[in-house]
C-alpha cells in the first residue's frame, strides 16, 4: 500500500510538471487557430512550427481543445459514486465542538463521524484511504468556540481552510417548534457571487462534498459570497405546480 501511494504520488506530481510545458504549447496552437479563423498571417515566430502545430489541431476533438490540468484530475470521477466523508475534531474537543460535529454530519450526506483521540494526521488519511474515503473534514475550536474547519479531498488534494465565524447551531435555537427536524435527503445547492478563478475554485471543493439529489429533493442549501465572506443557509422548500 506504502509503495503503491508513493507511485502514485510520483505520477500525479510529474503530470503536475508537464503543465508548463503543455501549456506554452496551447498557447501556441491557440494563437495559430486565431490566426486561420481571422485570415490573417500566422505569426512570424511560429512559422517554423505551423505545420506541425496545424496537423494538431487538426486532430484534435471537442475534449482535447481546451487545456487540461490537474486540477481537471482530481475530481474527474466525482458522480460516478456519492462522496463518503470522514468528519472528526482537534483533540480534546468540547461540548459545543462536539455539538456542531453531530450537525455537520447531518448537513454532509453520507459522511461519518469518528472521535479523534490520539490518533494523528498521517494515521487518519491512511485508514480513509484504505476504506475509500473521498474527502476529511477537520473541525477546530478556540476557547469552546468552532473557528476553522479544513476541508480535503482525497488522495492528493485540494486542500482548503475555512475560518468559522458567528456559529449557530439548531442547540442555540430556542423554539423547538420553530427549528423543527432536520431532513437528511441529498440537497439542491445554491452557489452565489462565486464567479471569480478562486471562487470557482471554492465552489468547486464544497459542491463536491454533496451527491447528486433527486430532482423532487425540497431540501436547499445556499452559499452565498460577500466581500469573501461565505454565509451557509440550509432550508427546507415545497415545490408550487
Amino acid at each position: 500500500m506504502i509503495r503503491r501511494n508513493a507511485r502514485l504520488r510520483r505520477e500525479y506530481l510529474y503530470r503536475k510538471g508537464l503543465e508548463g510545458k503543455e501549456r506554452a504549447i496551447y498557447e501556441k496552437k491557440r494563437k495559430i487557430r486565431q490566426a486561420l479563423e481571422e485570415g490573417k498571417p500566422i505569426p512570424t515566430e511560429l512559422r517554423n512550427e505551423a505545420a506541425k502545430l496545424r496537423d494538431e489541431i487538426e486532430l484534435e476533438d471537442a475534449n482535447h481543445i481546451e487545456l487540461q490540468t490537474h486540477i481537471d484530475d482530481e475530481y474527474a470521477h466525482c458522480g460516478e459514486v456519492d462522496p463518503k466523508i470522514l468528519i472528526t475534531t482537534s483533540r480534546d474537543p468540547s461540548s459545543r465542538l462536539i455539538q456542531f460535529v453531530k450537525e455537520m454530519k447531518i448537513v454532509l450526506p453520507n459522511s461519518q463521524r469518528i472521535n479523534r483521540g490520539g490518533q494523528t494526521v498521517p494515521e487518519i488519511v491512511d485508514a480513509c484511504r484504505r476504506n475509500d474515503f473521498t474527502d476529511i473534514v477537520m473541525v477546530h475550536e478556540h476557547r469552546g468556540e468552532p473557528d476553522g474547519m479544513i476541508v480535503c479531498h482525497l488522495p492528493y488534494g485540494p486542500t482548503a481552510y475555512f475560518g468559522l465565524l458567528n456559529v449557530v447551531t439548531r442547540h442555540d435555537i430556542k423554539d423547538r417548534a420553530l427549528v423543527g427536524t432536520m431532513s437528511e435527503a441529498y440537497p439542491h445547492l445554491v452557489f452565489e457571487n462565486f464567479s471569480t478563478k478562486l471562487g470557482v475554485r471554492t465552489s468547486t471543493i464544497l459542491k463536491h462534498l454533496f451527491p447528486v439529489p433527486k430532482d423532487d429533493s425540497k431540501r436547499v442549501i445556499a452559499f452565498v459570497n460577500q466581500s469573501d465572506y461565505i454565509s451557509f443557509r440550509s432550508s427546507l422548500g415545497r415545490w408550487i405546480r
